[in-house]
């Protein structure tokens, strides 16, 4: 399928997988070490087995910057999009060359680590540099972080699109500040929410809670769903169309659902 094709009506965006082929180099501090390759053939046909047209490749912290694998899958498979993982100091020229081959931002993988000084040179260059590109920042961090990092985003007016609900504290339901940033970020325009991941929680009805609250207060233009396939860390407990069916549960009305899915194909791939 070309990303060319007319969209129909129907049309289903996955915003959230990982790939990796076999013997990739893994990062040196990599949290996981799969023992398995999850290629993008293999992925392509869970993607029609589910019923779903498009997809955004996440970078994985695994690897690091060597994003090799997901940049030739991106240039042969029109129907993908994906985010890479960078050095601060990487040039124009160098990303331009990414977002010709579908590239269409840089994820900073901030979970247990220092954050960085956004402030900095390379930093300030990347973030200005993807919002002139029309590019945007994809962050996965802990939701106390959160506000902090969006923070240190918006002087750049760069696009950000947050990870996995924002991964709000269930304790703290919608009191909790990351999920109030996340939603204030949305509202100035600045940031968009995926719903993926939702099956790391045991309670799916703290996942629909979240879901339900978020079309509340930003509307479903600001959302997009993702499977978070191959389930890292989590394999043999869910399926790419069980994830489908967690959505269903979050948002039980189909309309919201085709409408995050629209959502997610004109940011992606208009």
């Amino acid at each position: 399928m070309s990303a060319e094709v007319q969209m129909s009506a129907e049309v289903r965006v996955d915003t959230h997988a990982h790939i990796w082929g076999p013997a990739m180099p893994f990062w040196s501090r990599a949290w996981k070490r799969p023992d398995y390759a999850y290629t993008v053939e293999t992925y392509l046909d869970t993607l029609d087995a589910s019923g779903v047209d498009f997809a955004v490749i996440a970078a994985a912290s695994l690897f690091g910057t060597y994003n090799d694998y997901v940049i030739r899958a991106l240039r042969q498979h029109r129907r993908l999009r994906g985010t890479v993982i960078v050095d601060p100091e990487i040039g124009m020229y160098d990303l331009e060359g990414m977002r010709r081959d579908g590239v269409v931002g840089v994820r900073l993988q901030l979970f247990h680590t220092d954050l960085p000084d956004f402030a900095a040179d390379g930093y300030n260059r990347l973030f200005h540099r993807l919002r002139d590109m029309d590019m945007h920042v994809h962050v996965n961090v802990e939701a106390h972080r959160l506000p902090s990092v969006l923070d240190g985003l918006r002087p750049s007016g760069v696009k950000v699109v947050i990870d996995h609900f924002g991964w709000p504290d269930a304790g703290k339901g919608l009191d909790c500040p990351g999920f109030q940033a996340a939603v204030r970020a949305c509202q100035d325009g600045m940031a968009w929410v995926k719903l993926s991941g939702g099956f790391r929680r045991p309670d799916q009805d703290i996942a629909r809670m979240f879901a339900q609250a978020y079309v509340e207060r930003v509307g479903t233009e600001r959302l997009f769903w993702g499977s978070d396939a191959p389930f890292v860390g989590a394999e043999g407990t869910v399926t790419h169309r069980q994830t489908l069916d967690q959505l269903g549960y979050w948002l039980p009305d189909a309309a919201v659902r085709a409408a995050i899915h629209r959502s997610a194909h004109d940011f992606y791939f208009a």
